[in-house]
Parts: structure tokens; sequence; C-alpha cells
């Protein structure tokens, strides 16, 4: 048995240090904030309930692999998912459409062409999110996948040489890949298949919103004799300890949960000078007066005018001309048990670690525009009885420190599931990573994916 440290109660750091426990080893789980989650964190907005962080769950199939996987202690992660009738109404270019696209939509035949191609891979795709895709259990959902990308092994070069795909169509489906922080021209191919397979596995939100994704992980990492301790600020992390502001825990194994930067900070190492990094948000919160017509749907994307230059801006960490939106909407006593709807508007943005209010130019005119395209008489926010909004200093001041919601943006050949992150460098043996920074896109996922691919490997190293 080993004595392992987890540092950060993220979601990753509650996976890992649940499946550790369960495996036997003596694990304290170390998290500075007074309740667990990360970037999903539980708001109060004028006395109405709503969560922040990721939306929807994807792949429900990853969360019933990581309760298997903890046996016993699975059992006290029980929730209720409830799948929603759509992945999202998407607005681009004065064009609306749902996906699945409707069968009586212009671009349903291009649709069904690519659906019938990509859906049925989505146990390949659920499989490599939990397992290491070089193991050799995992060729034969590689070799499924490449047999349908063939030499276009980018989202952007994969999708351009579908000729026959509408434009519209083609960008809907790209800009998915913003989910890993990054352009259609920084993550595999395999991106591309993502809208098709969420369309055949559904996206879901759990009963009473997505933060009981994080209370459940800490009921099951409880259940497996996980030490939690929340308020615990470490200050050093160092071979054979790691030190906080109340003390110190002597440890075999360290596994952080944390961006790069942030180890290197506590390793009492300069961080790496400023490289590419993946894309932050501008997240508005609200309560509404009243409730959005019916037409609204629960969860809608508006893309922007010009989805390359978008991308451009983000690389470059500028300010873009308009941005990609995600509106979620939870009408009065659905999903969350609240008197009010309440709505979520996630704006992307550089990560640039500035401060953005309702008030900030580039908030207002994006909330202005988006109104437009969902078809309300005026804006979101003049509906809100009161908002909280959250934004890239807000991101940086717990994540990577400009907000990068997945650190540094990686290599082609490095993102999504068949990257080669840093989860365990040999020159520090007894050092681990696991989170959203060393696993990033597809959201929740591949969060819990991870850490289920980086604990398998500890463990083969140092079985309890």
């Amino acid at each position: 048995m080993s004595r392992i440290v987890v540092v950060g109660a993220g979601l990753g750091g509650l996976a890992a240090s649940a499946l550790l426990a369960q495996a036997g080893h003596e694990v304290t789980l170390l998290e500075r904030a007074s309740t667990v989650g990360g970037k999903s964190r539980r708001l109060d907005v004028d006395g109405e309930r709503i969560d922040s962080g990721p939306s929807l769950v994807t792949f429900p199939g990853v969360w019933d692999e990581l309760r298997r996987r903890l046996g016993a202690a699975g059992d006290a992660g029980e929730i209720e998912l409830e799948r929603l009738p759509e992945v999202g109404r998407y607005h681009f270019d004065g064009e609306e459409v749902t996906l699945p696209v409707p069968p009586d939509h212009r671009w349903y035949p291009a649709w069904k062409r690519f659906s019938d191609l990509h859906a049925p891979l989505a146990g390949d795709v659920t499989s490599l999110l939990v397992a290491d895709p070089l193991d050799r259990r995992s060729l034969p959902a590689l070799r499924r996948l490449l047999a349908v990308y063939g030499a276009r092994l980018s989202t952007r070069a994969y999708l351009d040489g579908l000729t026959w795909m509408p434009d519209g169509l083609r960008e809907i489906i790209a800009i998915h890949t913003l989910n890993a922080g990054v352009s259609p021209s920084q993550t595999p191919a395999l991106y591309a298949s993502m809208p098709a397979v969420m369309a055949e596995s559904g996206v879901w939100v759990p009963r009473g919103g997505v933060y009981e994704i994080p209370l459940a992980l800490a009921r099951m990492a409880d259940a497996a004799g996980v030490d939690i301790r929340t308020g615990e600020a470490v200050t050093r992390i160092e071979r054979g300890r790691v030190t906080t502001a109340g003390g110190s825990f002597a440890a075999d194994l360290v596994v952080t949960a944390l961006d790069a930067d942030r180890v290197a900070e506590l390793r009492g190492r300069r961080p790496r000078p400023a490289r590419a990094l993946s894309c932050s948000a501008v997240a508005i919160y609200g309560a509404l007066r009243e409730s959005l017509p019916a037409h609204i749907a629960a969860h809608s994307v508006i893309l922007p005018t010009k989805p390359e230059a978008l991308f451009r801006s983000l690389a470059a960490g500028d300010e873009p001309a308009d941005t990609m939106a995600f509106v979620n909407l939870y009408r009065a006593g659905e999903t969350y048990p609240n008197r009010r709807s309440t709505v979520a508007v996630l704006l992307t943005a550089p990560a640039d670690g500035s401060d953005y209010s309702l008030e900030h130019p580039f908030v207002r005119r994006e909330v202005d525009r988006i109104s437009r395209a969902m078809g309300l008489d005026g804006s979101i926010t003049e509906l809100m009885t009161d908002a909280a909004v959250l934004d890239p200093r807000y991101f940086g001041s717990f994540g990577e420190p400009h907000g990068a919601l997945y650190g540094a943006a990686r290599p082609l050949w490095m993102s999504g599931p068949f990257h080669r992150p840093a989860h365990h460098d040999p020159r520090t043996p007894w050092l681990w990573r696991v989170g959203a920074s060393v696993h990033p896109g597809g959201g929740i996922p591949a969060v819990l994916g991870g850490a289920m691919i980086v604990t398998s490997k500890l463990l083969a190293r140092h079985p309890a």
C-alpha cells in the first residue's frame, strides 16, 4: 500500500482518488476551495440554483464504466440523467437547424449520409476515451476510425474533403472542436465524428444540475476510503511530501489535477514562457424575470459570422469580432428545483486573463447578436433579475494563469484521446497528472476517461 496525495478536487482529481483508494492505496485528496468540483461549481443567483462549468454530459458509457471499475463504491454515485430531445439548435449565417437534422430540412440527405457513417463509431469513441490509444486492445477501434478518415487526419482536412456536404453544415460540425479549446486544424479527425455520435448516444443533464456529477464523485471517493480535505491550500509539492498552509502530508506518490504552470510553481520552479493556449470563456448565469418563449431550445449554439476569423483570434489571444456562444435554458422546475427559469450564456473568449462585465463592449455586442439570432425581442440580459459573470481572470485564479480552460494548446498528434500528455515524467517517477489540462476535449467524459487511463498506468507500476 502506498500513501498517495491527490492535489485538486476537480472531476479528474475526484475520479483518480476514488480509483486509487478502491485499488487499496491510502489516499488523501486536498482541495483549497471549500467545496469540490474545480471548474464545476454551484451558484446561487437571486435565490435560484444554477451550475457553472461543463453544462452537458455526453458519452454516458464513460460514467457507467467509471462506476463499474469502482465496484461497491460506485453504487454511491447513482444519479438520474435526463436525455435532451436534441444535441442542440444551431444558428449560423441566417440558418437555423437542430442536430440531428430533421427529415424536412434541406440538409437532411447530407446529414443522414454523414450520420450513417459516423454514428456507428459511438462504441469505439467511448472505448478510446477510457483506454490508452496505444494499448493493443485499442487497435481494433483505431483501425475502424482510421478506415473512415483515411489520410485526412485533422478535423478540418477531413471535413473539407467531404465535397458533398453543405458549407453551413460543415461549419456547424467543425465548431465542436472548441470543446477542446482549439480550431479544427488542431484536432484529430475524430472530432468530426462527435456530433453524429452525440446524436446517437444522446446529450444528458443530471436531474438537479451538472454539479451533481462532482457530488456523486465525492460520494464514491468517500465510499472507496478517500480522506477528502477541503480548505487545504497546497503551498509546496516535493518528493515524499505535500505541504499546505496548515501542515504537511507524507506521500509516496503525488497525483495532481492542477494545470502544469501551477504544478511548476508549487515545485519551486519557474513556469515555461507563455505559449499557445486553448480558449477561455465569459460565462453569464442569470435568473429570469419570466420564462422565454416556448420555441427557445434548451441548448442553443450561435456560431460566429466567420468561424476561421474566430479561430485566428483565439490562437493570437485577441478579442474576436464575434464568437461562438452556448445558451443553456433551464425552465422552472425542469432540471433544477427552481421557482423561476434560469439561463447560462457562455461566450468563447481568448485566454487573456481579463475582467469582463455585462457592460464590456464585447459582451454587450455579443449578447445583443445572440439575442437577435434566437428571435428575442430584446437583449436576454435585460430579462434577468440578477446575473453572475465568470471570466478569464476568474478561471485564471485557480486554473491556467491566463484562464485557458484546457491549458496549453497542443499539436494535432497530441490532442484529445490520441495525445501522449505528461501523465508521468520518468524524471519524476513519484508525480502523476490528471485533469482537463491533461486530457482535453469532450468535456466530462474526457476528464473522467483521462483519470481512468492515468490510474490504470499508475496501478500497473504501483499495485497496492
